[in-house]
């Protein structure tokens, strides 16, 4: 069976976990050794799911709800690929957002943007034969937050990757192109590899925008080797 893997390379092809003008990195980055966890053990006690969990209308965060949400329609579709660039079949993709304005559906998200009564944010689907997965979705919003005086994050959604086992997980984040506020985003910034950090854009798929109804965005995913996309290490989820 395959297995989502990650090949963490020496460098700056991914983030730095202790990167000073990202300030949580700098005070929640591991220290110590880790520790080593049994696998099988973990599985006893964590959340399984199955084809049969994930329905197809999941993948829409576009009917969530009995109203439409506010902001511009978007699809968001591409492969999920290993390093010799075949495709990781039926895996589980989730992703989370902020809305069109730039807030999440969370209780420690307060700043002054509205939230949609008709958008939550979350979505799942599992990738098919070749590989692909699909969202239809809301364009999300920047955001403030509180790393430095006037920080605003790009635009973005978070994905979440998971293998044959709920152990097997991998996240990173996905961008569109043009952002103006790439070159101030120390997150961003952490891949100090220019050639890795654009593996993080999305791009522009007309042929994938619908007719007075959605544009359309095209964004691959690679789990291992020399081009793989850069995601968060294992090590930064305790911290």
């Amino acid at each position: 069976m395959e297995q989502l893997r990650a090949a963490w390379t020496a460098g700056d092809a991914q983030p730095r976990i202790d990167y000073p003008p990202y300030r949580s990195s700098v005070l929640r980055h591991p220290i110590k050794a880790l520790h080593p966890a049994d696998p099988e053990a973990a599985e006893l006690v964590a959340p399984v799911f199955g084809h049969s969990d994930v329905a197809p209308l999941e993948a829409d965060l576009t009917i969530q709800d009995r109203g439409e949400p506010i902001g511009e329609r978007i699809l968001v579709t591409g492969r999920v690929l290993d390093g010799e660039g075949r495709p990781v079949r039926h895996q589980l993709v989730e992703i989370w957002q902020a809305n069109a304005a730039g807030r999440y559906v969370h209780q420690r998200d307060q700043h002054q943007a509205p939230l949609d009564p008709h958008f939550t944010g979350t979505g799942r689907c599992l990738t098919d034969a070749d590989g692909v997965y699909r969202f239809v979705t809301i364009k999300p919003g920047p955001y403030p937050w509180r790393n430095h005086h006037n920080a605003w994050r790009p635009a973005h959604i978070h994905f979440s990757l998971f293998g044959t086992d709920f152990t097997q997980r991998l996240i990173t984040q996905m961008y569109f192109p043009g952002d103006p506020l790439f070159g101030l985003d120390p997150i961003y910034q952490s891949i100090t590899d220019p050639a890795a950090r654009e593996r993080l854009l999305a791009h522009y798929d007309h042929d994938l925008s619908k007719h007075e109804w959605q544009l359309g965005y095209r964004w691959d995913i690679v789990l291992t080797g020399s081009h793989s996309t850069p995601m968060e290490r294992p090590e930064e989820h305790g911290a």
